[in-house]
């Protein structure tokens, strides 16, 4: 598909082989933060979602895509999340697994395709994203994309020690 094919990335479709890609992911507690998760997942759950991502986003309300290098090396996720098409929005996230891998432009890369998905495939009006306060590199790779912080949620996120504030920050199609 050439909407979701870039210079150096495309986004793909999530495959049974993913597994334990994902797992390692749903796994790594130092990611929990970003997704507000607090338990681990069994590759049992993982595969029994493998076998449902085929369903359509009118259907589940959702969309997983894998980033994927040219030589399919799945170097991370990106979501639609809360996928409203009556009023034409949807939440965003992405996740670049490996610090490694951070900051050459993947995750700008695929922003920019899903965000072009979204206002042309899908015919969305706006996106956003939930982002923490102290995440300067996220909040950036939004705000570079044309997003906008619209609000601060005071004390949002409980991190264990301490609460922590998050940006709503959005799209809109011009």
């Amino acid at each position: 598909m050439v909407t979701l094919r870039g210079e150096h990335i495309y986004l793909r479709a999530l495959e049974p082989e993913d597994l334990e890609f994902i797992y390692a992911i749903e796994n790594d507690e130092t990611l929990w933060e970003l997704s507000n998760t607090q338990t681990p997942y069994s590759r049992y759950l993982i595969k029994e979602y493998l076998d449902n991502a085929y369903k359509d986003i009118y259907e589940v309300k959702q969309l997983r895509l894998v980033i994927s290098d040219f030589e399919d090396q799945a170097l991370g996720l990106i979501d639609l999340f809360d996928f409203d098409f009556k009023n034409k929005r949807a939440g965003i996230g992405i996740l670049i697994k490996s610090e490694s891998d951070r900051q050459k432009g993947f995750g700008k890369e695929a922003l920019k395709l899903l965000i072009n998905y979204c206002f042309n495939q899908l015919q969305l009006h706006q996106l956003y994203c939930n982002i923490s306060e102290n995440n300067n590199m996220s909040v950036q790779l939004f705000k570079n994309q044309g997003f906008v912080p619209v609000g601060l949620k005071r004390d949002w996120n409980f991190n264990g020690n301490t609460f922590e504030n998050e940006y709503l920050l959005q799209l809109i199609k011009s």
